[in-house]
């Protein structure tokens, strides 16, 4: 279990429509719920098995009139919710929530000195902390920072939460950086296109096969925002936004042959999560259009499909 400072532990979607988000990702997900409510506090849990797995709350109406729109929000464990949050300020971040106790534990809510925000949490309720194991199904199995500056992110998370680098996935024009927590690589950071207009934190959940919860995604109200796509080993990742515009992403298995896009052109392999190429919005596995035009004559050549718009600021 997740007992240890610098571990995501906890997971929260924060919506405008509490049952249609429920619904939503009992269908997608597969995942279960559960009522935790308090007098104060309409709460639910979703649940895979009989395991609590992320939260679901209404995004408070003092986060509406500024502006905050549904959103996924990730918990990371720390030994003292207050020293920490007072570090995040010291190095430029933001605290949006001062340290306060709630139904979930000691917490605040926190932003990076490049707005994206997450929260902390000490001292989690028996039922909602995390297994160590990522490739549980119905679980977050990677955390992914959507970063304005990658390098200057990790640096800023490093010295908070003692993140070390793992491998790095080397572009033309920037780097994949993967990163660990207790010896544990848990996501990767990265400059992000252009065209996403603010920078934020993507879960990742595992789920069985990517084209039939894709499916779902889109029959349930949702967008399909990039993907999916394969990765080395044969899994395949799908970015997503709810019907209420929170935005999430889905990892799996495809089950049957589709349009197979390789993760190797010229010589450039993924070994992280792919990423939009500029100028060419479209991600590094397919081929360049810049490089290789949809005439081009190379050998193994295809044409890559259109991409989707980028999604709403989470």
């Amino acid at each position: 279990m997740v007992d240890y400072h610098g571990r995501f532990a906890w997971y929260e979607l924060m919506t405008t429509d509490m049952a249609a988000a429920k619904a939503f990702y009992a269908n997608v997900v597969g995942w279960g719920a559960r009522d935790a409510s308090t007098p104060d506090l309409a709460y639910t849990l979703f649940t895979a098995g009989k395991v609590s797995v992320s939260g679901l709350m209404g995004l408070p109406e003092e986060a509406r009139k500024m502006g905050a729109t549904p959103r996924w929000m990730g918990y990371v464990g720390v030994n003292d919710v207050d020293i920490t949050a007072d570090r995040f300020q010291r190095l430029g971040g933001a605290v949006y929530v001062p340290p306060t106790n709630s139904n979930i534990g000691r917490i605040s809510v926190v932003a990076d000195p490049q707005t994206a925000t997450l929260a902390l949490v000490k001292g989690l309720k028996p039922g909602r902390r995390q297994p160590i194991e990522l490739s549980r199904s119905g679980h977050v199995g990677w955390h992914e920072l959507r970063a304005a500056d990658g390098d200057k992110a990790f640096a800023f998370y490093g010295k908070l939460f003692d993140w070390q680098k793992a491998d790095a996935e080397i572009g033309p024009t920037d780097t994949y950086q993967l990163f660990s927590a207790g010896g544990q690589t848990i996501g990767g950071m990265f400059t992000k296109p252009p065209m996403e207009p603010v920078p934020y934190w993507l879960f990742y959940f595992n789920i069985g096969d990517i084209d039939a919860a894709a499916e779902r995604v889109k029959s349930g109200g949702g967008q399909i925002v990039e993907g999916p796509l394969e990765l080395p080993g044969g899994s395949w990742i799908a970015r997503c936004a709810d019907p209420q515009g929170a935005v999430f992403a889905l990892q799996g298995k495809r089950s049957q042959d589709g349009i197979g896009w390789s993760t190797e052109w010229d010589g450039f392999s993924s070994k992280g999560r792919l990423r939009l190429c500029t100028p060419c919005r479209v991600p590094r596995a397919w081929p360049c259009k810049a490089r290789y035009p949809l005439s081009s004559s190379r050998p193994g050549a295809r044409q890559s499909p259109a991409t989707s718009p980028a999604p709403r600021s989470p």
